[in-house]
C-alpha cells in the first residue's frame, strides 16, 4: 500500500527514524482539509509506543478535519549540521503515514497530556499544573503509524 523509497540509500533504519521523533520538538500535521485541500499544520508532538500524540482546540480546522478523515501523515526534520564546506547541511527527515484517533477517555488523555507537557515543560509541575488548567478545554489525538520512512540528504 505504501511507496518505497526511491533513493534507498539514503534510507536510515527504523532506529534513528525513532530516535529522531523522540528528539525533535516539532513537526508539521498533514490531513485532508476544506473541499479536499490538503492542510497542513505545524506542531508540537510526542513520539511513545508506536504512536504519536499532540493536543488541539476542540473545534478548529486541524480537530474538523482529523474527525473526518482518520488517514494522516506527519514530518519532522531534525536541525541538521554543517558539512566542511562550510555552506551547505546534512539533515535527516522522517515521514510517517498512520490513522487518527481522538482520546475519549479522560484518564488516557490525561496521560498523553503529561508526555507531551513532560517534553516541553521545564519541570513536572509545571506539566500538572497546566493539565488542571487546561485538559477540559482540548483535544488530544493519537497517530498510530502504519508506515514509517526517514531520509538523510545533503543540501546543496
Amino acid at each position: 500500500m505504501f511507496r518505497e523509497m526511491r533513493r534507498f540509500k539514503q534510507q536510515l533504519d527504523t532506529e534513528e527514524c525513532e530516535r529522531i521523533l523522540r528528539e525533535t520538538p516539532r513537526g508539521t500535521l498533514a490531513v485532508s482539509g476544506d473541499d479536499d485541500y490538503p492542510y497542513t499544520v505545524p506542531l508540537n508532538f510526542v513520539f511513545d509506543g508506536g504512536c504519536l500524540y499532540f493536543h488541539s482546540a476542540k473545534s478548529g480546522h486541524k480537530a474538523d478535519a482529523a474527525r473526518a478523515c482518520d488517514k494522516s501523515s506527519f514530518c519532522v526534520l531534525d536541525k541538521g549540521e554543517l558539512s566542511d564546506d562550510g555552506w551547505s547541511y546534512f539533515f535527516n527527515s522522517v515521514i510517517v503515514f498512520g490513522r487518527l484517533r481522538e482520546i475519549a477517555d479522560d484518564t488516557e488523555k490525561e496521560a498523553k497530556l503529561r508526555l507531551l507537557g513532560n517534553k516541553y515543560f521545564p519541570s513536572e509541575e509545571m506539566t500538572e499544573s497546566d493539565i488542571r488548567k487546561n485538559a477540559s478545554r482540548c483535544t488530544v489525538f493519537e497517530l498510530k503509524i502504519e508506515h514509517m520512512t526517514g531520509k538523510r540528504v545533503h543540501e546543496r
